[in-house]
């Protein structure tokens, strides 16, 4: 996935599908919005950026997982197999990115899967068919020809929390560094982060 945040207007539309297509329980998400804003009034500019999962290619919550019930599917997408699922909340510690959680009614740790029961049938994952702007992109990275690879290319991208060494797999196109700004916060935790020269 690619995530252009120059177009993106923080209208959680994208939370509200993943909620929905799911029913992901009250407190929790499987991606949301997280914001910075910088300046004073009335000169004052907002950020929005969306995280999620991030589906890395050496994801550390595989690696944790001492039932095997996180599992990557064969077009890349980390799931969790929820009959495997034991709760130990190792999958959950060892999350650079704070996007996994607990659904009680499942009693099984959840996270975005990448919609994959929708890209199995050709659809795009819930967020994205959501997004009115179109600052989602899924596709295939390999193929040249996809929209994904093609602005990818005409960009300059970026990954959150790169120094993790996790590879993600969800690309940003961030021309303001916003990202490394909510470096600590996760997908479950939301705060504003102040961007250099805020008041103090």
């Amino acid at each position: 996935m690619l995530i252009d945040l120059n177009t993106c207007i923080g209208c959680h539309a994208c939370s509200v599908a993943c909620k929905v297509e799911f029913d992901v329980p009250l407190g929790v998400f499987r991606d949301t919005v997280k914001y910075v804003e910088h300046g004073s009034y009335p000169q004052v500019t907002r950020h929005f950026i969306p995280v999620l999962c991030n589906h890395c290619e050496d994801a550390p919550c595989l690696n944790a997982c001492p039932t095997g019930a996180v599992v990557r599917l064969e077009d890349g997408e980390v799931t969790i197999e929820e009959g495997d699922c034991n709760l130990n909340r190792a999958c959950m510690s060892a999350c650079p990115y704070g996007a996994i959680y607990v659904d009680e009614d499942r009693g099984a740790a959840q996270k975005c899967t990448f919609c994959a029961h929708r890209t199995a049938e050709g659809l795009q994952p819930a967020c994205v068919d959501a997004c009115p702007t179109n600052c989602r992109i899924f596709g295939d990275l390999d193929d040249a020809d996809s929209e994904i690879a093609k602005k990818a290319a005409a960009n300059a991208v970026t990954v959150w929390k790169e120094g993790e060494g996790t590879r993600p797999r969800v690309l940003y196109i961030d021309p303001r560094n916003a990202l490394d700004l909510i470096a600590d916060a996760g997908v479950q935790a939301d705060q504003a982060t102040d961007l250099p020269g805020d008041r103090a």
